[in-house]
């Protein structure tokens, strides 16, 4: 491919990006003049590209709706960008793995032998998919287009489907940690719930259309990760402490999840770390098996306290006899 095809085959894929393109942001990206930018420009419209011109200080470009695009117009970074999307599909917890690999095939037939060599060199291996888990594309298509449309989406849900419809607002779709979720606002729990897409069945046709409610949190996905959490509106831990480890921050650090830590010393470091108690927030240090100090909160001092308390009372030994009595009543 000639310098001036490739420019051109790039000119237009940045075109294909929904938005307005100033002349000088579209020269800079070619690393041209803008004056070459307008020959390309008139180049692709002697093709039969409708690319309107826009006024302005700055001027620029837009591809016209409705264009038809060669469906097979790829450059190095798309071709690489669909060899790896589409190796990954069934990541993604949706049934097209078989679709996705016929697409693949497909797609690397019609590319020219330099793209296909690159595609062919792609090749990786992913965490393990529990393929128990999935969503049926057409599961995923109706409650996405309820969400689009704002349209009362009726779903049967879980493994009894005797019991009327749930009837919800659906307000979004969420991916989280290979599973996929909607947000919708139950209308007769009156409240916000998640639903698994792989454990419902929609109802078709849908609702009547409704007003969005505002979500208690900045969004859906915040939203989903603050009730992981135990909380509504923020994305963080209700119990979240400060602990000093005998160990060295490298020793620490890939453990904590999303805890932060620092170095106090070259064998010690500071954490802090979350979880749904504060019992749970010393679990989680003391699987280390180190030495630490709790420098606070107050609450999680009481804890280790209480905590101290109970472990000290469990390895003490027992009198045999009630040791014996105890065993008999469980047998």
């Amino acid at each position: 491919m000639t310098g001036s095809s490739s420019r051109m085959l790039t000119l237009l894929s940045l075109l294909q990006t929904p938005r307005d393109w100033p002349g000088h942001v579209l020269a800079e990206r070619l690393d041209v003049s803008p004056r070459t930018v307008r020959r390309d420009v008139d180049r692709l419209r002697e093709l039969g590209y409708r690319i309107s011109a826009i006024k302005g200080p700055d001027g620029g470009y837009r591809l016209a709706a409705g264009s038809e695009l060669p469906p097979l117009l790829f450059d190095d970074e798309q071709a690489v960008a669909i060899a790896v999307a589409l190796q990954t599909a069934s990541a993604t917890g949706v049934d097209i793995a078989e679709g996705a690999d016929r697409a693949l095939a497909t797609v690397r037939q019609v590319m020219p032998s330099r793209l296909r060599h690159r595609v062919d060199g792609i090749r990786f291996t992913g965490p393990a998919i529990d393929v128990s888990i999935s969503v049926a594309p057409a599961v995923l298509e109706a409650v996405s287009a309820a969400v689009r449309d704002r349209h009362v989406l009726r779903l049967d849900y879980g493994a009894n489907h005797d019991r009327p419809p749930r009837r919800t607002e659906p307000h979004a779709v969420v991916v989280r940690e290979g599973r996929w979720y909607l947000l919708a606002w139950d209308l007769e729990a009156g409240d916000w719930r998640t639903f698994r897409l792989d454990r419902m069945s929609p109802r078709v046709p849908t609702g009547p259309s409704f007003t969005p409610r505002p979500l208690p949190a900045a969004d859906a996905e915040t939203y989903l990760a603050a009730r992981a959490k135990g909380s509504d509106a923020e994305d963080r831990w209700p119990c979240i402490g400060e602990i000093v480890i005998a160990l060295p921050a490298r020793d620490v650090a890939p453990w904590i999840g999303d805890g932060t830590l620092e170095d106090v010393d070259a064998h010690s470091c500071r954490i802090t770390v979350g979880s749904w108690s504060w019992t749970g927030v010393l679990a989680s240090v003391a699987r280390f098996d180190a030495p630490f100090t709790v420098v606070g909160p107050e609450p999680l001092r009481a804890a280790a306290d209480a905590l101290a308390q109970r472990v000290a009372a469990a390895a003490r030994p027992r009198p045999t006899g009630e040791t014996g009595r105890r065993r008999s009543q469980v047998d």
